[in-house]
């Protein structure tokens, strides 16, 4: 067997590099040599140890920066012309289009592009047409782009950013699948999910309804909180856990959101965890009423973890939660669907258990990590066997 062929992997934060595609990289190094290229930080050098891969460091800045950018893609540009790789992989807008560009820039061959996600979808204005022209010339540099949902292939084909022959779903979507071993609710005891509840207040008869994502507003967080606040005063036997971290600079929750969330003693927010199993394994539903997404790994970690979920009617959502059957969807930014969505789930047992037996199959089958591994490492070969001939 020759050299391996260099495979660069590159996302703007190494946070993206080190969660989103957890696994990935130490698999691939089987069949290339893998570089891990993100901005500096101690995940980036995680992901080196934990992966056993090189990683480089490399300054990006998610917002819209011409100056940086420009600095980004010429070291970019210098970095990709000094390793020859055969393969430039990028996830997340600002390494898109940096490492689509300078990859082309460099004369490498094969430059893939995944999306999931666009925050250009709850832009408006001038902003909206600068991320409008960032996404086009993205896929205008890359060899092939990989939506990472059904829903987001439509929603680029219908906006023309690129030719359908350019887009390409995996699997059944996701960009990383899930490792169900690992999101099994069999991992916890009885004994662990009743000390956490302890820890947490939450009593034995309590329905525990939880989110999990950053506390912004466009994960639908003031919605949510509105809801909640409204079903607790006619229930008390309730509970909403919210885990993950509040962004108070990009995108801020409300000060009636920030004021449920201190004064109201059923929401119990336990602010960003690394291992996020033990409270899904607490909970009896998650909430996730987000009003944008590519492919939500939580919505799959949730499922893996045996819970139904309330989805908002979005992409990656509506293909994971199968109305009826592991969940139910409802209308983004609309706080009555989602009070009426708990209501259901608190007063009709039976529909709860229903959705709840599907609920960890549905993902195991669908949507297994080396489902998505396996079917993206036939892409690479086969960029090789085209190459090749």
């Amino acid at each position: 067997m020759g050299e391996k062929k260099k495979l660069v992997r590159i996302t703007t934060v190494p946070i993206s590099l080190k969660v989103l595609l957890k696994g990935q990289h130490k698999f691939f190094s089987d069949y290339y040599e893998v570089i891990g290229v993100s901005s500096e930080g101690k995940e980036l050098i995680e992901v080196g140890q934990n992966e056993n891969i090189r990683v480089v460091s490399l300054s990006m800045t998610r917002s819209i920066s011409p100056l940086l950018d420009l600095i980004s893609l010429f070291k970019l540009y210098n970095l990709l012309k000094r390793e020859h790789p055969f393969i430039v992989h990028s996830h997340t807008p600002k390494a898109g289009i940096l490492g689509m560009v300078a990859a082309r820039m460099a004369g490498v061959p094969i430059r893939l592009h995944t999306v999931a996600g666009m925050p250009l979808m709850e832009a408006s204005g001038v902003k909206r047409k600068i991320l409008e022209v960032v996404e086009s010339f993205t896929y205008k540099f890359a060899t092939k782009v990989y939506p990472n949902s059904l829903g987001l292939n439509e929603f680029i084909l219908n906006q023309k950013f690129t030719k359908p022959e350019k887009l390409k779903v995996l699997g059944n979507g996701s960009s990383n699948g899930i490792d169900v071993s690992h999101f099994d609710p069999r991992n916890f005891s009885a004994e662990q999910n009743q000390h956490l509840k302890a820890v947490l207040g939450i009593n034995e008869h309590d329905f525990v309804f939880i989110f999990v994502g950053r506390l912004v507003a466009d994960k639908g967080i003031n919605e949510l909180l509105q809801a909640f606040d409204k079903l607790t005063k006619n229930s008390g036997d309730v509970k909403l856990v919210l885990v993950g971290s509040l962004e108070s600079e990009l995108d801020p929750l409300n000060s009636d959101s920030l004021n449920i969330i201190s004064s109201n003693s059923f929401v119990k927010s336990v602010g960003f965890q690394n291992d996020v199993r033990p409270y899904f394994a607490i909970s009896n539903c998650l909430v996730f009423p987000s009003y944008r997404e590519g492919f939500p790994n939580v919505v799959m970690q949730a499922g893996a973890m045996g819970l139904p979920s309330i989805v908002s009617n979005i992409n990656g959502c509506n293909e994971i939660i199968v109305e009826g059957e592991n969940g139910t969807i409802i209308a983004p930014k609309d706080y009555e669907a989602i009070y009426e969505s708990m209501v259901k789930f608190l007063k009709d047992p039976l529909y709860k258990e229903k959705l709840q037996q599907k609920a960890r199959f549905m993902i195991e089958s669908r949507y297994g990590q080396q489902v998505i591994w396996n079917a993206l490492l036939a892409e690479y070969k086969s960029f090789e066997s085209n190459i090749s001939k």
